[in-house]
């Protein structure tokens, strides 16, 4: 694509972008003020129009859970995983805490009501329970376990401690894990390789300003999204074995559609063991 006609590509997407953006934001926060189901509902049509002026097409493969409460755990390669998911899913994010300070992103991120946890050492009780706190209420959250986001090549490991909210039980009944692979494919329709993907991915040390600024200019991105067959912690001995489980699918999910091969459906082979829940929900205050 000329430099002209990027230039106009990126000043066009940044104009609608804010046009929809900026008129809504309000609309959104009565809407969380009330807590009523438009909370929920205008998000996931919000990003779904995002996607589309940004030129991000989405290909699904297999079907989101529709339980409430549910855990999402998926990937995470750039900070275009929020609309991609937030037009995909119908659900919260849980980020790390420094997201909440970042200009604009940072409020549309409170508005879309997500948690925001501590990574520092020690706090993993609190993140635990506010992320409890929110399950408890029924609702479905979208988990990072990565910690930080890749080249979107491969997986990183899997942060055992997240796992621990899947030990609760709301009403006695263990909470569904789904686990979804989230892979950029394509630009333009052709493969984008190896040496491609950054252009897209945000990891690192990577300036966010400079890095918007580039993609913006590019054509059309296909991102697929693959939806696992969920679990729950109570098919497996711990939830090492069941963050080691979700890393595997998510990992060989994302493998495959890289490599342009439909992903064959994965399935928990562990075997059930009686082990220690929270039967009482934990409260936030």
């Amino acid at each position: 694509m000329g430099t002209v006609s990027a230039y106009f590509l990126r000043v066009g997407r940044i104009i609608l972008y804010l046009s929809l953006t900026v008129p809504l934001m309000p609309v959104q926060a009565v809407a969380v003020a009330l807590d009523g189901d438009l909370a929920c509902r205008l998000p996931r049509a919000y990003h779904g129009w995002v996607c589309r002026i940004l030129g991000i097409r989405l290909v699904k493969e297999g079907h989101p859970i529709d339980a409430s409460p549910a855990l999402y755990i998926v990937n995470h390669t750039s900070y275009l995983d929020i609309e991609i998911l937030g037009a995909a899913l119908r659900a919260s994010f849980v980020s790390k805490a420094e997201v909440a300070q970042w200009p604009l992103f940072g409020w549309l991120a409170k508005l879309q009501r997500t948690v925001f946890i501590d990574r520092k050492r020690g706090a993993s009780a609190g993140h635990r329970n506010a992320i409890i706190g929110r399950l408890d209420r029924g609702d479905r959250l979208i988990l990072f376990p990565e910690g930080t986001s890749s080249d979107g090549n491969h997986v990183l490991p899997f942060k055992t401690s997240l796992f621990s909210v899947a030990e609760y039980c709301r009403n006695g009944v263990p909470i569904p894990v789904q686990p979804v692979s989230v892979a950029y494919t394509r630009l333009n329709g052709i493969p984008l390789g190896r040496a491609y993907r950054p252009f897209f991915a945000w990891y690192g040390a990577m300036d966010m300003g400079s890095h918007l600024w580039q993609w913006l200019g590019l054509g059309v991105l296909t991102v697929e999204i693959t939806f696992h067959p969920p679990v729950t912690i109570d098919q497996f001995a711990s939830r090492k074995e069941l963050a080691q489980h979700c890393h595997g699918v998510v990992s060989a999910g994302v493998n495959q559609l890289l490599a342009g091969r439909k992903v064959a459906p994965a399935v928990a082979t562990a075997v059930p063991t009686a082990r220690r829940r929270l039967e009482e929900p934990v409260r936030v205050s």
